[in-house]
């Protein structure tokens, strides 16, 4: 019906030309392909026209939509026989791979359709007849199951499934309500009770300051006014405090590895403190507004008899509007109510992520430095608010100015984490060995690890170079192992402060040396200076608690890759370790029989008598990428794995959203030169790694129901790093999944 719709706009007289035949089937994205098809089906009918009528399209349709194997087959090689003779050449073969590759935008398939051109006819074509003829291309499309058995695609049945997934049956409505508060509760208690603390705190000295005021005679000069204001005040002190906490993130790093972190939501700290700031918006709306709009105006108009016993706070005479502003306490509230705004507007993901387009020179407010040295302001809203605090018009007793009560530890903890950061960072003496600059716009550094930078997999560190700025900290997922003597992060060119370290480094890079990946290079053999690094952390993650869970499900978006990488490489080298024991332990629990038995990772640990290095017995990756180079970057960790792990306990897949889903016509032919490229090199075509690469999105409902039937009873880790609108996808399958199935998902999502 959309087609249909698509020719009735498009068709002049009735006629839809060649032209708008890619843009009325769907396939604007595909433009050439969809001629090609034109064309072919052109031709199929003997005739070779411009336009067709709706009939004729009709037609058309019903042939590009039919499903089945053999269809499929006859327009694929009709495409590339041109000329009608029953054989395609490998001429014919070299322009059909380059145009599928353009339609799924496959710039490095294109430079060697040659090679693969070669490739598909000396698989089809040993005689060296110089041709191919349909069958031969018949039998190696049906022998491509055969050629994917290293997909490693997950094992299940539909009746191992059905085991798994109970609760199939209809539910009452009570059943259900009660299902789904209990599994919400479960999974998010640790914050429904730091919430319902906060909140019930800050009720309560909104409560008792506000009847501290109702009970004095100000009240009855300016009524509830002040008593609101007052009430605001003091949740305002209390949130100006706790603000900083969240961001001390020493301590939050330390807490991390105590008995609190049973209780307190680590992982939430970046949200807390957002929905802080918004506390104190609303505070300071009603603060500073009943101030302005309500207190002054009714204390200046109130008659001489009602205001002379206020005379010792505000004076013997009564005071202007513009008196009570300019003092003291009014100009240092307007100094933070100045700073606040523009603090918190530059920090919305409006400003900070730089989608507000400004023209200039008002495009500087946008981007992570408006963001990151406005929030410095904030320096100034203290000094204020100490000051503020000080100079009460209605408290003159000096404990009862309790500002700096609320403030001096807060104040003294995050004052002393920045102190901290500062001399460790200098301690923190790095060496740079290796630099690479890959496609995406990816710059890969590789550093020297000082003895005493501890951290876990799947930790993050901040990164100074002062080549760029020299006030500048920018957080980055740790992408070496734990195990390795060096430290790695790879950065995605994203804003301003990236884009002039890709620049700084490209400068003192040198080409890539043949048999090396990456586009330009540089190293400790480089005659160019390469640029200071200073690093500071390591600091604490979702990811790092990794190892409390049985099964792991890494999900990356695009450089969102970066926290999970450490992860495989440490499990790899724990695997590496497990075989190790093994071995060893094969002198006292000695094979029985002839052959010696599968002994997977859980039983390993089960029987050696040392010390468990790892819980977690599976891992499934899944790396969703829009473009084909990014596979460049961690192409030696999956290999390495791929090549490393012999018990299939790690599980790699990787996914091109820029290549059409498999069963569409334009990616046939890359689906089965990816099968015979890897049945004859054991390489993918796509990724260049041993891990086979899907085309399009994973279907995520399918990859949990897998992962579940396979893995009955167990907790899994679900972690995640990406672009929001998959996180929520994630973590509500998740939850479905809770209570549907006896296995137990708990989903992390990564915040910086």
């Amino acid at each position: 019906m959309e087609v249909q719709a698509n020719f009735d706009r498009l068709a002049r007289d009735g006629y839809l030309s060649r032209s708008d035949f890619a843009e009325c089937i769907g396939m604007t994205e595909s433009k050439e392909f969809a001629l090609e098809l034109f064309d072919t089906l052109s031709r199929r009918r003997r005739m070779k026209v411009d336009t067709i009528n709706k009939e004729e399209l009709r037609e058309i349709w019903q042939q590009i939509t039919d499903n089945s194997f053999d269809s499929r087959l006859q327009i694929f090689f009709e495409m590339v026989d041109k000329n009608a003779d029953g054989r395609i050449t490998e001429a014919e073969v070299k322009e059909i791979i380059m145009l599928s590759a353009s339609a799924n935008k496959l710039s490095r398939l294109k430079e060697q359709a040659e090679e693969y051109a070669a490739l598909i006819m000396e698989e089809l074509d040993p005689e060296g007849l110089g041709y191919i003829e349909l069958w031969q291309l018949e039998t190696l499309l049906l022998q491509k199951d055969t050629y994917m058995n290293y997909s490693q695609a997950l094992s299940y049945t539909s009746q191992a499934l059905s085991q798994n997934l109970t609760g199939l049956r209809k539910k009452s409505p009570i059943w259900k309500i009660s299902t789904t508060l209990s599994y919400y509760f479960e999974d998010n208690w640790k914050r429904l009770w730091v919430l319902a603390l906060w909140i019930g705190i800050m009720a309560g000295l909104f409560t008792w300051k506000f009847m501290q005021y109702r009970n004095r005679y100000v009240f009855d000069v300016m009524g509830y006014c002040v008593t609101t204001a007052k009430g605001a005040a003091e949740t305002l002190k209390l949130n100006m405090a706790i603000i900083l906490l969240p961001v001390c993130r020493n301590t939050i790093t330390w807490l991390r590895s105590t008995r609190a972190a049973r209780v307190l939501p680590f992982d939430d700290n970046i949200n807390f403190h957002k929905t802080i700031a918004a506390a104190i918006v609303v505070g300071i709306i009603l603060h500073a507004g009943n101030h302005l709009v309500c207190d002054f105006p009714r204390l200046i108009r109130s008659s001489d008899e009602k205001y002379a016993p206020l005379g010792q706070y505000f004076g013997e005479i009564k005071p202007t509007y513009f008196t009570l502003v300019k003092g003291v306490e009014g100009i240092t509230g307007v100094i933070m109510v100045v700073c606040m705004i523009i603090a918190f507007t530059l920090a919305t993901r409006w400003f900070r992520r730089s989608l507000v387009k400004l023209p200039r020179p008002f495009d500087k407010l946008t981007g992570f430095n408006a963001f990151w040295y406005s929030h410095h302001l904030f320096i100034i809203v203290y000094i204020a608010l100490i000051v503020h605090g000080e100079c009460l018009y209605l408290i003159h007793v000096w404990y009862r100015r309790t500002t700096w009560m609320y403030l001096s530890v807060p104040v003294c903890l995050y004052v002393g984490e920045r102190i901290l950061r500062f001399f460790r960072s200098g301690s923190y003496s790095v060496r740079l060995l290796k630099v690479a600059i890959y496609p995406g716009n990816v710059l890969t550094l590789q550093m020297s690890k000082p003895p005493t930078f501890r951290y876990k997999s799947g930790q993050y560190m901040f990164v100074q170079c002062p080549a760029v700025s020299p006030f500048e900290w920018h957080p980055f997922s740790i992408t070496s192992a734990p195990g390795d003597n060096y430290l790695s992060i790879h950065v995605r060119q994203l804003g301003d402060w990236t884009r002039e370290l890709k620049r700084v480094f490209a400068a003192a890079c040198e080409p890539p040396v043949g048999g090396k990946s990456g586009l330009l290079r540089a190293d400790e053999t480089t005659k160019k200076t390469l640029p200071k690094l200073l690093i500071d952390g390591p600091y604490g993650s979702p990811a790092q608690d990794y190892s409390k869970y049985d099964v792991l499900l890494l999900v990356g978006l695009g450089i969102g890759a970066t926290p999970f990488i450490s992860i495989l490489k440490d499990l790899l080298n724990n695997i590496i370790k497990m075989e190790e024991e093994e071995d060893a332990s094969t002198d006292l629990y000695p094979p029985i029989g002839r052959n010696k038995p599968h002994i997977d990772l859980g039983t390993l640990m089960t029987i050696t008598s040392k010390p468990k290095i790892l819980k977690t017995t599976n891992a499934y990756f899944y790396w969703v990428t829009r473009e084909q180079g990014s596979f460049d970057w961690f192409k030696g960790v999956m290999n390495e794995i791929a090549d490393l792990d012999q018990r299939n306990i790690i599980e790699m897949h990787n996914y091109l959203t820029s290549v059409y889903e498999e069963g569409d016509a334009r990616s046939a032919l890359i689906t089965m030169l990816q099968a015979l490229n890897h049945a004859k090199n054991g390489v993918d075509i796509v990724s260049g790694t041993r891990v086979r690469t899907h085309f399009a999105r994973p279907n995520w409902k399918k990859v949990l129901s897998k992962i579940a039937s396979k893995h009955p009873y167990a907790k899994i880790g679900v972690f995640y790093c990406g672009a929001p609108v998959l996180a929520q996808e994630l973590s509500k399958l998740c939850h479905e999944f809770n209570g549907k199935c006896t296995t137990k998902f708990e989903f992390h999502k990564e915040h910086f």
